[in-house]
């Protein structure tokens, strides 16, 4: 019971540190958005932006190719303890997905510049990273799950003896 446990904390600690790392590497690569400064507070500077946008897509492509990662390293990994480390998949990837948005919309990497402005004079500035489209938080786990499963899938039928003929047992 110790070892099941041992490998379920092990994959969900493994992916929450590797949701810290991806959200500053989402916080590094991607676009922010320009926002006005106002009397009334700060309103987008640009309706037309794909900053936005563009948020969801690399939060999308960086945790998803994460997950796709996890769930091929784990299923080669855990041959003895296939469960804890699948549910430890999934557990860790939910945290994993909400330590990615947690650390990329609270630090800012790199050199972040803004140059819309609508009015000469104003004062833009560039807006926090955040999320339009809350469903990209389930592609890490989604697809870590999913690909755990179709590589257990795949060993699982080619052990088969149901592949064979008659059930590996010849004509009768």
């Amino acid at each position: 019971m110790t070892r099941e446990v041992r490998a379920f904390a092990v994959t969900v600690l493994t992916l929450a540190a590797l949701g810290v790392a991806a959200g500053l590497l989402w916080s590094g690569l991607t676009p922010r958005a320009p926002y006005q400064v106002t009397e009334r507070g700060t309103i987008l500077a640009d309706p037309t932006t794909q900053a936005l946008i563009a948020a969801d897509g690399w939060f999308a492509v960086i945790t998803g190719g994460l997950g796709l990662l996890c769930g091929g390293v784990a299923w080669f990994a855990a041959r003895q303890w296939m469960l804890p480390v699948l549910i430890g998949l999934c557990a860790g990837g939910v945290l994993a997905a909400f330590l990615t948005l947690w650390t990329g919309s609270t630090f800012t990497l790199g050199a972040v510049t803004v140059e819309a402005s609508a009015v000469p004079g104003a004062k833009i500035v560039p807006g926090a990273l955040k999320l339009t489209a809350n469903g990209v938080l389930v592609s890490w786990p989604l697809l870590a799950v999913g690909f755990f499963g179709l590589l257990e899938g795949m060993h699982g039928y080619r052990e088969s003896p149901l592949r064979q003929p008659y059930g590996g047992m010849g004509p009768i």
